[in-house]
């Protein structure tokens, strides 16, 4: 079903994608430049794009070719960068994607970057708190992608838990931050996981003790 040209469809929708956040930097900044006089919201970053590195996605794309990863459930949609890159690998792997965005405008245009990228049909998004919108989601995980608020990602990580199987794999953005060194703390106090720092701690995958 997917081809060559499916692939050359995606990549042209990523290359348009990143040549948007590289015009976007001013956005970022000024959302950020808001933390100085109370704590930052998601809403703070409506506009502004929060993406992987090419590097990443390719990596990411590789990873679930590599494993034949299917079941992909992804936590921080924004404008679908990352979602885009788990899509070229489920092209391969015969999988599928359920992505989540907790504000409703950047749900609707990764939806439309999906449909341009000729990828929608292999996309679910749910637009919401990811908390209810994956709430009693009873599916195995084949990849836990986690690049949303980073304060969820223990709650997320917990009701998903029982979903994982001997071959997960949990994709951990932004793991150099202080919720997320906090999430990684916890999970590696349980014993059952490894963890392996990527990007020089930016990036660090959870896999299950075998």
């Amino acid at each position: 079903m997917f081809n060559t040209q499916s692939h050359v469809q995606v990549q042209s929708t990523l290359n348009q994608l990143f040549d948007d956040a590289r015009f976007d930097r001013l956005k970022m900044a000024k959302a950020v430049a808001k933390s100085f006089f109370r704590p930052m919201r998601p809403a703070d970053f409506e506009m502004a794009y929060l993406s992987i590195s090419a590097e990443q996605g390719e990596d990411l794309h590789q990873l679930i070719k590599d494993r034949k990863l299917k079941n992909i459930v992804e936590f921080g949609t924004s404008f679908g960068i990352s979602t885009l890159y788990l899509a070229k690998g489920v092209m391969e792997s015969g999988g599928h994607i359920i992505t989540t965005e907790l504000l409703a405008s950047k749900a609707q245009q990764a939806i439309k970057n999906f449909k341009q990228a000729g990828v929608d049909e292999l996309i679910e998004v749910r637009t919401g708190d990811a908390m209810e919108t994956l709430k009693g989601h009873d599916q195995p995980i084949d990849l836990l992608f986690l690049d949303g608020w980073k304060d969820l990602y223990l709650p997320l990580f917990n009701m998903l838990e029982s979903n994982f199987h001997k071959d997960t794999i949990i994709y951990v953005d932004n793991a150099n931050m202080a919720d997320s060194q906090a999430f990684l703390a916890t999970v590696n106090q349980s014993g059952k996981y490894h963890l392996q720092p990527q990007y020089h701690g930016k990036v660090v995958l959870i896999s299950t003790k075998s």
